[in-house]
């Protein structure tokens, strides 16, 4: 079977059809043997781009992406709620739940080694205010959140992105630059770094914005058996 030419910037060649132009600001990359195509974002992402991802789409990020774990989403709430100003680039955001390991080098510049995804659910009681304050485009975590975060999501049109646990260095690859931070003083892994994104991924919706969820079509899946 022939193979089909790698869009650009791609690492290897893939089988399926060539790359093709999509509408929005998403551009399907390859094609999955016996699925669905590879999909490529460039944030910021617009509600519609959003709302035209389907459960199971595999997708990968480009352009900023911003980390945010309990700390970020604690002080950002708390911020509000004492009229402080928050980062702007918090603003139709595509949050990443992840502690990365940083490094500082001579330049004064920091460079990342490793950034694996956050267990989402620790974020489960905060991030329902959150994606409706900031207007929040995307998470990218790991295990999923709850019920009231998917209802969250679909009102303002959000997205969950698994990310798989084990792969830190890999998916580390994928943040290209660190172009910034916001509040240090949290510590390194509770600060918001700010990066400019290449690939990043595989990342699969696995929470759309029309309130499905792999996590709960698994779960009541194991109930019908039992």
């Amino acid at each position: 079977m022939p193979y089909g030419k790698p869009s650009r910037g791609c690492q290897h060649r893939v089988l399926g059809d060539p790359p093709r132009k999509c509408q929005d600001n998403r551009f399907r990359c390859h094609v999955l043997p016996g699925g669905g195509p590879l999909i490529s974002l460039t944030a910021p992402l617009s509600e519609k781009t959003v709302r035209d991802l389907s459960l199971g789409d595999v997708v990968y990020i480009n352009g900023p992406v911003v980390t945010g774990r309990d700390d970020v989403h604690i002080r950002a709430l708390e911020y509000l709620d004492e009229g402080k100003p928050v980062p702007n680039c918090l603003e139709g955001a595509v949050v990443y739940h992840c502690g990365p390991i940083m490094r500082k080098m001579d330049s004064g510049r920091y460079s990342v080694v490793a950034a694996g995804p956050t267990t989402s659910a620790r974020m489960n009681s905060l991030e329902p205010r959150f994606i409706r304050e900031f207007g929040i485009r995307a998470i990218i975590g790991k295990g999923g959140m709850s019920q009231e975060v998917a209802e969250a999501m679909k009102e303002v049109g959000c997205v969950y992105l698994a990310a798989t646990g084990g792969a830190a260095v890999s998916l580390a690859e994928g943040l290209s630059t660190v172009t910034g931070s916001e509040w240090e003083d949290l510590g390194m892994p509770e600060t918001m770094w700010k990066f400019e994104t290449n690939r990043l991924g595989p990342l699969v919706v696995a929470m759309d914005s029309k309130g499905n969820s792999l996590y709960e079509q698994v779960r009541n899946g194991l109930k019908r058996e039992y």
